[in-house]
């Protein structure tokens, strides 16, 4: 038997102690955090870049996402602590601050600036007029949900009033709203990306419009956490802030074909050419916000949307709900 020199045995002792300090040091560092999204989309792109880059790791943050679908349930989830922040529609803010909550859910950091919707078409014939939607049956969102309202939004804009100019379907559950439609109910309905373009490719229909284009601009899906939270943890806020600011500039700096091959991951059953396609539809409308900042004349479209649709007590100034000091602090760190 070989005898190993004690000082050799001893740099050896050494080095394990040095890796498990390390390790145990570096746990202690990093700070865990769970979001809950509101679906898995590639409207949620920078969301992804984030991780995959590792631009929330040099903060020294380690995220997990959970997709908790439909933008009610995703606020229960936060609401409710299983999440520490959720990325959802500012609206849903806005009900619970209406409600007269103690620890109001606040605003700090927006992903998108647009509806992340296109309307889709079973019948592709002829070129599109929104006239083709009257008499129709449309398949819609969640009653109070951002995309129902952009939804409506658009429709009393081109003179098609969607309760009585045509058939609202809105008993079918967000998660679901896609098998529904394949499934033969609807000759319209809301989808979201990559699910379009895979309905297209499957040659179920065709994308005839853009509820994000018809519009506007408007802080459609925000990160968002209880004050309580924001209270004890202004530190980890920043930081994630932080790696979302860097993850948008790269997006926006980036081709859809070199973000669709960073997101891959997060869509593992899903086409690379339809991510590509997805991605690229986002970036053309300018959906993919390219700061965390929510400004004022977003906020207002937004709320000009909401009481369009009947769901707004009153207007809610943006200082209530919104926090722009961690967006704002984060676009210094370019």
């Amino acid at each position: 038997m070989k005898y190993t020199p004690w000082f050799v045995r001893g740099i050896v002792i050494l080095l394990i102690i040095i890796v498990a300090l390390t390790s145990c040091n570096k746990e202690e560092n990093e700070a865990k955090i769970t979001i809950g999204e509101v679906t898995r989309s590639v409207f949620y792109a920078p969301e992804y870049v984030a991780v995959a880059q590792g631009f929330f790791e040099e903060q020294g943050l380690e995220v997990e996402i959970q997709t908790t679908a439909g933008g009610d349930k995703t606020m229960a989830a936060l609401l409710a602590g299983s999440v520490d922040i959720a990325l959802v529609g500012a609206e849903t803010s806005i009900y619970v601050y209406q409600q007269g909550a103690e620890d109001p859910v606040i605003n700090f950091a927006q992903l998108t600036q647009t509806d992340g919707t296109f309307l889709f078409a079973r019948n592709t014939e002829g070129s599109f007029d929104w006239e083709q939607l009257r008499d129709s049956t449309f398949l819609g969102q969640r009653k109070g949900g951002m995309p129902q309202m952009a939804g409506e939004f658009a429709l009393n804009k081109h003179g098609i009033d969607p309760q009585s100019d045509l058939e609202l379907i809105q008993n079918v559950d967000f998660a679901n709203i896609a098998s529904a439609f394949a499934s033969g109910t609807g000759d319209y309905v809301q989808l979201f990306e990559p699910q379009a373009s895979i309905f297209e490719q499957e040659g179920r229909g065709k994308v005839v419009a853009s509820f994000g284009t018809e519009g506007g601009l408007l802080p459609y899906t925000v990160f968002m956490t209880k004050q309580s939270y924001l209270n004890d943890n202004k530190d980890i806020v920043q930081k994630f802030t932080n790696g979302l600011y860097k993850a948008q500039a790269w997006v926006d700096s980036h081709t859809a074909e070199e973000i669709a091959e960073v997101i891959s991951p997060f869509f593992k059953d899903i086409d690379p050419a339809i991510l590509v396609s997805s991605v690229n539809r986002y970036k053309e409308q300018g959906s993919y916000a390219t700061d965390p900042i929510i400004d004022e004349e977003e906020w207002n479209n937004l709320l000009d949307v909401m009481s369009a649709a009947g769901e707004l007590k009153e207007r809610v100034n943006l200082n209530a709900i919104v926090d722009n000091a961690y967006a704002e602090e984060a676009t210094k760190s370019k």
